[in-house]
């Protein structure tokens, strides 16, 4: 049985790529800083790679207490093994409460198999976390094809570890005053268990057309009906100045790609303006765009559950009236 109280501090997996913090890492230092609050516990970063100290300070200034820095030539790319091994060890060491992943490739990757090496549980694609009055902590993630959403608990084992959805969590703000501890730790990384090798690195074409960076999303669902309906979509995006996203229908039928599915199976968003079309509202979809800050809806049922998301409504055919809101925003923009 594990003594619970040798566990203290929130840490977070400080994942980076071409030495540059990924955005849902600032998001969960963020909400790590407010659960450590509560607890009255520190925010820890670890930040793992080759060359990567000069991005501590960035760490602090958004809410960590410390940074955790583990440098080596094994990590300087990811690798499932090396990483493992390297946190497995720092884990172990510092015994941290509550372990933090981004749901990225790499956090769906690792977060797992550490869990399996420290023998504690894990919550995957979590979208909240909170803190209990027994101090545990509440991960909150969708079940059951999206219909529900339960709360998991991991009260017998330390640490508690969760992924987090990108967008799902706000950012904080950056605060160039704060003042954090850094810390360097070696690692012993095995280079027999690292059984792959990186033979060549391609950066994604398309990185800087990602739906989840999209400040005006335009979306439609299975109420475009047909393809040329829903092309149309693209020249209202255009006007605006935004992207195209779907829920799974239109994907689906290959309307569109699934990298640009939205919802609980796809991608989650939080853009400025967010324009639903022909999107009925259920759970499933709802939960990747609700953050959104604006939401405009247009379905032809008055009752359909995406009015309950919308800031504004608009009851009617989406046909007839997409068309419409392109020439209006033709003439004002």
């Amino acid at each position: 049985m594990q003594n619970k109280d040798l566990y203290k501090g929130i840490w977070v997996f400080a994942e980076q790529r071409d030495g540059r913090i990924q955005e849902v890492v600032l998001e969960l230092v963020g909400k790590g800083r407010e659960l450590a609050d509560i607890k009255d516990e520190k925010v820890t970063a670890l930040l793992l790679g080759k060359d990567v100290e000069n991005l501590a300070d960035e760490l602090i200034y958004y809410g960590a207490d410390t940074v955790v820095i583990v440098e080596d030539d094994k990590l300087a790319a990811y690798q499932t093994n090396a990483y493992t091994d390297a946190l497995t060890q720092i884990i172990t060491k510092h015994k941290p409460s509550i372990l933090l992943f981004g749901a990225t490739t790499i956090g769906r990757d690792l977060a797992p198999r550490l869990a399996t090496r420290l023998k504690t549980g894990l919550s995957a694609d979590c979208i909240d976390l909170e803190i209990d009055n027994d101090g545990v902590l509440v991960q909150t993630k969708p079940s059951f094809g999206g219909n529900i959403m339960v709360e998991i608990m991991c009260p017998y084992h330390r640490p508690q570890m969760a992924t987090v959805r990108p967008k799902v969590l706000k950012t904080p703000e950056k605060d160039l005053t704060r003042k954090g501890e850094k810390i360097t730790e070696k690692v012993e990384i095995n280079p027999l268990n690292i059984l792959t090798a990186v033979a060549e690195r391609l950066k994604d074409k398309t990185a800087a057309e990602r739906i989840e960076d999209a400040e005006v999303v335009v979306a439609g669902g299975r109420g475009m009906q047909t393809k040329e309906n829903f092309d149309k979509l693209y020249e209202l995006a255009e006007v605006l100045g935004g992207m195209v996203g779907a829920t799974r229908p239109p994907v689906n039928e290959g309307w569109i790609s699934e990298d640009r599915q939205i919802g609980q199976s796809g991608k989650t968003i939080a853009p400025k303006l967010y324009i639903a079309c022909g999107i009925s509202g259920a759970v499933q979809h709802t939960v990747g765009m609700e953050n959104a800050e604006v939401v405009i809806a247009i379905n032809k049922d008055p009752h359909a559950p995406i009015f309950n998301f919308a800031d504004y409504g608009i009851v009617g055919d989406c046909q007839k009236i997409v068309p419409i809101l392109i020439e209006k925003f033709k003439k004002v923009l």
